[in-house]
């Protein structure tokens, strides 16, 4: 990413005939795009933040309690800080895995837009893997699509934002400011605006992501992978302003890779998610 003021995200037409080339252009340039005219049946994104939210705040939920071996379920309020925080993030989670206990009434919705977004990462993968310089290209141990097939690691995470609590801790905010794990994140639009991006020269911006679109950004294993070709850059939620204090519901899809594929020499894609796990507080 060049150290000028500008930090265009662009907005990847994916129908449009160079969408792999804008597509890749943006992630090398900033770690973020955004995608229009993807796919992904609106309605079923708008069944599901309604089924979610409902259960979010019901207490049933507490029914899905995480398993910490498995890592998948509900993780309660303040379940989670970023890796160089020790202040615990503003929100509340549930994670899906292929094979996790899910409530009946979300099931079959929840795991149709879990595989409709692997699918689509899996072509957004592709379109990297094409569009990366030789050089690049000859550092990875194996295709990006390969690294993901027949992987159960990629995670499917609804997250709930409450309104702001009367008893925040100095410094506590929605999501601090961290990078993702894997090897890239699809988000759908949120509910309600707070996500933002730091360029290299420290500044924040919104990234855009009106109803309708995806945003994708690229976590630390492919920065890794691809010696920091295509970054992980920082981003966060913010709390919301006075006035504007809502409820946030957001649903990231995080593309990962099996545990053995070599990242780099010495590290596999296994072992460095163990020692990130730990380092947020999710792991022993």
């Amino acid at each position: 990413m060049p150290a000028a003021s500008r930090f265009d995200i662009a907005a990847v037409d994916v129908r449009a005939p160079d969408a792999p080339t804008a597509f890749t252009r943006s992630l090398h340039d900033t770690g973020f795009a955004v995608l229009r005219h993807h796919p992904i049946d609106p309605d079923l994104i708008a069944r599901l933040y309604h089924g979610w939210g409902a259960l979010f705040a019901s207490p049933d939920i507490d029914d899905y309690l995480f398993d910490p071996v498995t890592q998948d379920g509900y993780f309660p309020f303040r379940s989670e800080n970023a890796r160089d925080s020790a202040v615990k993030d503003l929100k509340a989670f549930f994670h899906v895995y292929p094979g996790t206990r899910l409530p009946p009434a979300l099931a079959v919705d929840t795991m149709a837009l879990y595989q409709d977004l692997l699918t689509l990462g899996a072509l957004l993968l592709g379109w990297l893997q094409d569009h990366l310089p030789p050089a690049i290209r000859d550092r990875l141990t194996e295709t990006m699509p390969a690294m993901l097939a027949g992987s159960m690691q990629s995670l499917f995470r609804v997250l709930h934002y409450p309104a702001l609590p009367a008893d925040i801790e100095p410094g506590a905010v929605r999501a601090a400011a961290h990078e993702d794990i894997n090897l890239i994140t699809l988000l759908v639009a949120g509910t309600a605006p707070g996500l933002e991006a730091r360029d290299r020269a420290g500044r924040w911006h919104a990234v855009p992501c009106d109803p309708g679109m995806i945003v994708v950004n690229g976590g630390d294993m492919l920065a890794v992978a691809t010696g920091g070709y295509l970054p992980a850059t920082p981003h966060r939620v913010v709390n919301p302003t006075a006035g504007q204090d809502v409820a946030r519901q957001s649903m990231p899809m995080f593309l990962h890779p099996r545990p053995e594929v070599v990242l780099a020499p010495g590290l596999t894609a296994g072992a460095f998610l163990d020692r990130r796990l730990r380092e947020i507080g999710l792991k022993p």
